[in-house]
């Protein structure tokens, strides 16, 4: 992956979440408040995460565990078999963890190394906060429902949030083309 994409897409993923908020859209607002506990959304991220997450246990080295990978395919799948059957409360969340700690390997192996470029800081402090949200949502889903509560409780704040994110999006975007 280059480093235009792998700083465009953090850009325009932000912009996509930010725009919104900004502009108070309402069934923007009614998706973000039901996603927590959304059945489709389980299916959609969980499942996709699932995929991704099986095919980069498939594709393991031997020095990885890649000679037990059989059985750590297996066993990950049965984990993810089961977790719609035993524990579907929050799933599309953790799903969303899931994709964003699978799509930030390759994200920050673009920019791995390179010290050629000092703006390239902008985009790692989007991945490595992605990743850490990533790991606290995966650990405590029910808390991104607690934070959309408190969100939405003010438009003030959403607006806000909205903005910050719309902006740093906006500037990601175009520091995209400056490598």
């Amino acid at each position: 992956m280059s480093l235009l994409i792998a700083t465009l897409i953090p850009g325009l993923l932000l912009l996509a979440l930010g725009v919104p908020l900004l502009l108070n859209h309402s069934g923007y607002v009614a998706m973000l408040k039901s996603f927590p506990r959304s059945t489709a959304g389980a299916y959609l991220f969980f499942g996709t995460g699932a995929a991704w997450f099986l095919y980069a246990i498939w594709h393991l080295s031997p020095a990885d565990f890649g000679d037990y990978k059989l059985y750590l395919f297996i066993g990950f799948l049965l984990v993810a078999v089961f977790a719609f059957k035993c524990v579907p409360d929050f799933l599309a969340v953790r799903g969303l963890a899931t994709l964003i700690l699978m799509g930030a390997m390759p994200l920050l192996e673009a920019g791995y190394m390179n010290f050629q470029h000092p703006q390239i800081v902008l985009y790692k402090i989007a991945v490595y906060l992605g990743i850490s949200a990533a790991i606290w949502l995966g650990a405590q889903p029910w808390r991104l429902r607690d934070f959309f509560t408190w969100l939405f409780a003010q438009p003030a704040r959403a607006r806000g949030l909205g903005g910050t994110l719309a902006g740093y999006g906006l500037l990601l975007s175009i520091v995209a083309f400056t490598y």
